[in-house]
């Protein structure tokens, strides 16, 4: 690790100011992210807005999945593109702040969305979640200004850890003040998309403060749509001297497929296959926020000093034994009971499993976000992160429609085995990344073509 980071030229890091205002964007997302797609709204898309208890919910996880795939999509197309721009132009802020914004109005406008108002909701989920997609790789492009490589996995541990502390305060009060997501309910839990907008709103506000603006804007001489046409051409051309960059995008594509799986599916998976209470699902919540945010700033440390791809690698790991561990939950269960005389319910053991998928999830992300840092020139930092987002959001399309689908002939609990797959395949095309080639190409790109 000295060896390669001693290549790279030197960088000073950022004031813990700038590095808190930075995070703090991820504090104010997870309100989102938690909010709408994980925990209240996704459910209560699925068994209220659409509600078809009839074939369990099938078509209604379907609509919810491709929802969110055509969002990813979306992201896909325009992603790489607007992260030539803001290098070419020094605009992060400036696309963060319009992106910020536009999901602020569109998670506010889920008040609207009624039992049966189906249309309308999946039109301001895929709206909502776009912006938020888009913000998600913009934030991460100021990464590689924030400090040298040798504290990238720190600050980007810090980052993810403090975004579950902002997703356990915002879900927090929202399950304690709006109840349960059902229609009874549904008068109080109608307001989760003014909160969640609120929330981004106010507590995002340090970011636009604190971070700094770097680069130098290049003179317009042509319409930005040729500029980042030719500049993506060229990072597709030269993807090749970052050839370890490009592998682990691969790999990532596959991890990213079952995170994404996860996210989407995991309460609905609660509430439909394990059958759980409110009050187990609050619990859950709780487990999974405080073990994803262990996981992120503990990995994040320990990154560090083992290596980024080998953090990597351990956390995939993890997962492909959380995921098992989630299928068997009712098996593993009925098998104790029997076995040693207990009276548990799969929901109680699933509070176990939770703790394994929670530690899962924010280190894996965590990681994969710094190295992809390690492995960026600083000032194709924006572009490259635009292919990790778009890495990212293909990976969602990819595999929350194979499960949408999936789960229409096999039932949720059987195809959510299709994650460990997903894993294990990121797992054995990460074997080919070779960290310390990837951040020599990164620093003799730099070396090339000046600062």
């Amino acid at each position: 690790m000295s060896t390669v980071t001693s290549a790279i030229p030197p960088q000073t890091r950022a004031s813990r100011k700038e590095i808190l205002g930075w995070a703090m964007f991820d504090f104010a997302n997870q309100a989102y992210t938690l909010l709408i797609i994980t925990v209240v709204f996704g459910e209560l898309f699925t068994t209220v807005i659409v509600g078809d208890r009839g074939d369990g919910y099938r078509l209604a996880n379907f609509l919810w999945s491709l929802a969110l795939a055509t969002s990813y999509l979306l992201v896909v197309v325009t992603g790489p593109l607007c992260g030539a721009v803001m290098d070419y132009q020094a605009s992060k802020k400036r696309f963060l702040f319009a992106s910020y914004l536009a999901t602020v109005a569109t998670t506010a406008m889920l008040y609207f969305v009624a039992p049966g108002y189906v249309v309308l909701g999946l039109l301001l989920i895929m709206v909502s979640n776009y912006a938020y997609s888009m913000g998600e790789s913009f934030i991460a492009a100021f990464l590689p200004d924030l400090g040298p490589p040798e504290d990238m996995g720190k600050i980007s541990g810090f980052g993810w850890a403090l975004g579950y502390v902002g997703g356990l305060f915002a879900a927090g009060f929202t399950l304690v003040a709006l109840g349960e997501a059902t229609a009874d309910n549904f008068e109080r839990i109608r307001w989760v998309g003014p909160f969640a907008a609120g929330f981004f709103l106010i507590t995002a506000l340090p970011t636009f403060l604190w971070v700094k603006e770097r680069g130098t804007p290049q003179p317009p001489g042509k319409p930005y749509r040729e500029i980042a046409w030719e500049r993506v051409s060229t990072t597709l051309h030269e993807l090749r001297r970052f050839r370890d960059l490009g592998t682990f995008l691969i790999s990532l594509l596959f991890s990213m497929a079952g995170v994404y799986i996860i996210i989407a599916f995991a309460f609905i998976y609660g509430a439909q296959v394990i059958g759980w209470d409110e009050s187990i699902r609050n619990i859950m919540f709780i487990i999974v926020q405080i073990t994803a945010a262990a996981g992120a700033l503990g990995f994040g440390f320990i990154q560090d000093r083992i290596g980024t791809k080998i953090t990597y690698l351990f956390t995939l790991g993890l997962w492909v034994a959380a995921i098992l561990a989630i299928w068997a939950t009712p098996e593993v269960t009925d098998f104790l009971n029997a076995r040693l005389g207990l009276d548990w319910e799969a929901q109680h053991l699933f509070l176990f499993v939770g703790c394994l998928a929670g530690l899962s999830l924010g280190s894996s992300q965590s990681a994969s976000r710094a190295l992809v840092g390690l492995f960026s020139p600083r000032r194709k930092a924006a572009e490259f992160f635009g292919f990790w987002g778009l890495a990212n959001k293909l990976a969602g399309v990819f595999g929350i429609i194979a499960l949408g689908l999936l789960q229409t002939v096999v039932g949720l609990q059987a195809s959510i085995l299709l994650c460990a797959a997903l894993f294990i395949a990121a797992i054995l095309i990460c074997l080919f990344v070779d960290q310390a080639r990837g951040q020599r190409a990164a620093a003799e790109w730099e070396a090339r073509n000046g600062h």
